[in-house]
């Protein structure tokens, strides 16, 4: 009667489990952790420290009660435990780092940037761009909005 059919192998794969793979481990705490915030600002230079001396004359002007850290390799200013604010310095620019959600910090001019989900930036490029009233005014917001959710 017809062609015969070859018998089919099976596909089941019968190889011994492949060991697992170790789990390597994360970046450990940085060294800098909640270590005074001084140093951050002596490793600048030129015009990004001058804006990063006048913020934190601003910031500390505002907030005279704000407890400092380093984290995340910047300083980082809360109340209560609550974070305020924060700056960061880049090769060209500076950010001041404004804690809050979406709708927080009045902004007629436009001058603040990102999507506003945790809070919003400022970016400086030299020192007299600094908007004093304004940085004055989020300040206060943000310390405010801290207070209110320790």
């Amino acid at each position: 009667m017809g062609a015969s059919v070859a018998a089919k192998k099976p596909t089941t794969k019968t190889s011994a489990a492949k060991p697992a793979k170790a789990a390597r481990p994360g970046p450990g705490p940085r060294a800098d952790l909640g270590a005074p915030i001084d140093s951050f600002f002596t490793k600048r230079t030129g015009p990004l420290r001058q804006i990063l001396d006048q913020l934190r004359a601003l910031i500390d002007a505002e907030l005279p009660e704000a407890a400092s850290s380093i984290k995340w390799g910047m300083p980082f200013y809360t109340l209560a435990g609550k974070p305020v604010c924060a700056l960061a310095a880049f090769k060209a620019h500076v950010n001041l780092i404004l804690a809050g959600p979406d709708g927080t910090f009045a902004d007629p001019d436009g001058l603040l940037e990102g999507d506003g989900k945790t809070g919003r930036h400022l970016k400086l490029r030299t020192p007299e761009q600094i908007p004093r009233s304004a940085v004055r005014g989020w300040l206060r917001t943000a310390a405010t909005l801290a207070r209110a959710t320790a």
